[in-house]
C-alpha cells in the first residue's frame, strides 16, 4: 500500500498554528496542559510500505534538545524511528512510556530513536523528557521547520505521528496519532532491525558451569 500524498504545501506552519491554537496553560507537572478541540488528532492507521515501492531517503539536520546536532544521513545502516511531538500534546504523553520501552528493548539492535518536537523551547521539551524518563534524542524543530519539510511527502499531518526509515533512509512505515510498544516493535522488526539476542540458559552456559565452584 502507497502512503497517501497530501497537497498542503505548508506544513510545518500548519502544524504550528494547530499548538498555538491549543494553547499552553500549566500544568500539574509544570508542563503545558494537553490540547483542546482545535487539535489535529490521528486515529492511529498505520501504512507501511514495500521496499520496491519506497521513496528517496529521508534527510535533515536538526539541533538537539541539549544543544547537540542530528544529521539523519549519518544514521544510514540503522533502523531509523521518527516521532513528532509537542509537551502540550496528550496523546504525546500516552505513547511517551511506550516509546521509551521499545527504544530501550531495541537499544543495540541497529535501531536509533530521533523525537521531532515541532513547537517548545527546549527547557520545555527536556522538562517533558524528564517527566516521562524519555532518554533518546530529539530535535527542535519550531525555528527552522526543517524535519518537518523534509517529511512533507509523508503526510505527518496529526501530532504525534510517527516514521520508521529503513536502513537507507526510506519510509518504510508511519503511525499516524499514538502508537502502543507491540505496533511499534513489529515495524521496527519489520523494517529491518536486529534480532532480539537469545537469553542464555545458565545450565547451559559454559561460562557459567566453569565459574560455578566444583
Amino acid at each position: 500500500m502507497r502512503p497517501r500524498r497530501t497537497r498542503r504545501p505548508a506544513l510545518a506552519g500548519a502544524l504550528l498554528a494547530t499548538a498555538v491554537l491549543a494553547g499552553c496553560g500549566g500544568g500539574g507537572d509544570g508542563l503545558p496542559d494537553a490540547q483542546g478541540q482545535n487539535y489535529i488528532a490521528g486515529d492511529g492507521t498505520v501504512v507501511q510500505t514495500p521496499p520496491a515501492e519506497r521513496g528517496e531517503p529521508i534527510t535533515f539536520t536538526g539541533e538537539t534538545i541539549d544543544g547537540g546536532t542530528i544529521d539523519l544521513a549519518d544514521l544510514r545502516g540503522q533502523v531509523v524511528l521518527l516521532n513528532t511531538w509537542f509537551a502540550a500534546c496528550g496523546p504525546c504523553r500516552e505513547e511517551a512510556d511506550d516509546l521509551q520501552q521499545v527504544w530501550e528493548e531495541y537499544s543495540g539492535r541497529g535501531v536509533q530513536f530521533v523525537g521531532i518536537n515541532t513547537y517548545d523551547t527546549a527547557a520545555i521539551a527536556e522538562s517533558f523528557n524528564r517527566s516521562h524518563s524519555v532518554t533518546y534524542p530529539s530535535v527542535l524543530d519550531a525555528g527552522s521547520g526543517e524535519a518537518m519539510l523534509a517529511l512533507r511527502g509523508v503526510a505527518p499531518q496529526a501530532t504525534p505521528t510517527t516514521i520508521v526509515l529503513d536502513a537507507e533512509g526510506r519510509v518504510a512505515a508511519r503511525v499516524s496519532g499514538p502508537a502502543r510498544a507491540s505496533t511499534l516493535a513489529g515495524l521496527l522488526d519489520d523494517a529491518g532491525a536486529a534480532p532480539a539476542p537469545e537469553a542464555t540458559d545458565p545450565a547451559t552456559d559454559p561460562a557459567t558451569a566453569a565459574a560455578a565452584p566444583a
